[in-house]
């Protein structure tokens, strides 16, 4: 009990201030309908909705539920796999590495946190012999979402191998963590040298029967070929933290922690650093400003943070940030867009028309830039134009809800 007190412990002190955060990204959509691609997932979201409605601290609250049963039925298999003081390393390595943090802190990621809780929990039964009830555990895995079968329909090859050894560098040294790192599509020859070392690595740890090493790099697979606009992602790293916890409480114990001479003290020091880098991680999350400038401080020549950034700023600091990203990306469309949205919010609405013509230039198929620029056209009072816009939106995506309820609204003002 007294370990499992510890392990709670070490979860709140690295996540719990969690619970003070709000939605992120694609948090907002999933108040857009039922998923059926993500059937339990949905499901998971559905009851929040119904608990406490939009209010995030459900979410978090839930999320943190999840990873905390994670954790328990990970120390649970873990005993019976190893030693019991590597077991309890593996453990708290598993529930406090800030490669965990994104899993927990982004209500969005909630899918891989049920994954791996059914997953452990068929495997905890399967390790007690009874593999018959393990096994709807793990076909309830599958229904968590759907999508994992994009994996081997389209994978994302020539990024897979560099994700992979980005993955084990964040699990080595937890530093750099980004929500938008600059990964782009390597050319030929390193996408095959770095594949070619992922599988060196793998048949070494064949040979040496490193066995959690090599179950790890299996784990990883899906995390590093599911295809995505943004190939990195650290929460799908999430399960395969399971077995390389694993192999990192074996190194503690056995490895280099019983060669030194306190060998109680590197796992402490360990454990206790993983928890502040967790926290501060936790801290970021809490604010989407914080998230965002630390995206642009680790990926400066992207443009997209800069855009997601001006909007957490007042506008003429967002102006500024959009300016330093269009003499970066002169041409991108959604660069004009977001100038055009900010001048609208300022009542320039002669000057954002201008931004939105200029984006719909760069990038006639995206009916976000048609709705923008029908919305100025309304307020400057051209009426007609607004419709023909909007009518065009619709014409690109028919399911555009916006764009319908522009239109509508116009329909209503005439």
């Amino acid at each position: 009990m007294r370990d499992r007190l510890l392990l709670i412990g070490a979860v709140l002190a690295a996540f719990g201030a969690t619970l003070g955060s709000g939605f992120h990204l694609d948090d907002y959509g999933i108040f857009s309908g039922f998923d059926r691609a993500r059937p339990l997932t949905s499901l998971t979201f559905w009851l929040n909705n119904q608990i406490g409605g939009q209010d995030p601290l459900g979410y978090h609250a839930l999320n943190l539920l999840l990873h905390l049963g994670a954790v328990l039925l990970a120390f649970e298999c873990l005993k019976r796999l190893l030693p019991d003081r590597a077991a309890f390393l593996a453990a708290a390595i598993f529930a406090v590495h800030p490669l965990q943090a994104e899993a927990v802190n982004y209500v969005s990621a909630r899918g891989i946190l049920l994954v791996t809780l059914l997953c452990l929990a068929g495997l905890a039964f399967w390790l007690r012999g009874q593999k018959w009830v393990a096994v709807p555990w793990f076909a309830a895995a599958l229904a968590v979402d759907f999508g994992i079968a994009a994996v081997f329909a389209a994978p994302s090859m020539r990024t897979g191998g560099v994700l992979i050894w980005r993955y084990l560098r964040l699990l080595a040294i937890p530093y750099g963590f980004t929500i938008d790192p600059d990964i782009r599509v390597p050319p030929l020859w390193l996408a095959v040298a770095a594949w070619a070392a992922v599988a060196s690595l793998a048949w070494l740890a064949w040979k040496r029967e490193w066995t959690w090493l090599l179950g790890g790099l299996i784990l990883l697979f899906p995390a590093a070929l599911l295809p995505s606009a943004e190939p990195a992602a650290d929460h799908r790293a999430y399960f395969a933290m399971f077995a390389f916890a694993a192999a990192a409480g074996l190194l503690l114990v056995r490895g280099v922690g019983a060669q030194l001479a306190a060998p109680a003290l590197l796992p402490v020091l360990v454990i206790a650093t993983l928890t502040l880098l967790s926290f501060n991680r936790t801290m970021v999350w809490r604010s989407d400003e914080a998230l965002w400038r630390e995206a642009v401080r680790r990926s400066p020549v992207k443009v997209g943070p800069k855009i997601q950034l001006a909007r957490d700023l007042r506008a003429a600091d967002a102006l500024d940030v959009l300016a330093a990203a269009r003499r970066m990306a002169p041409q991108d469309p959604r660069v004009a867009n977001e100038i055009g949205r900010v001048l609208l919010s300022q009542g320039q609405a002669d000057a954002a028309l201008d931004e939105f013509s200029h984006a719909i230039a760069a990038d006639p198929h995206d009916p976000h830039y048609f709705s923008n620029r029908g919305v100025a056209f309304g307020i400057l009072g051209q009426l007609a134009a607004a419709r023909a816009d909007f009518e065009h939106a619709l014409q690109i995506d028919p399911r555009f809800a916006e764009a319908r309820d522009n239109l509508r609204k116009l329909t209503g003002a005439q």
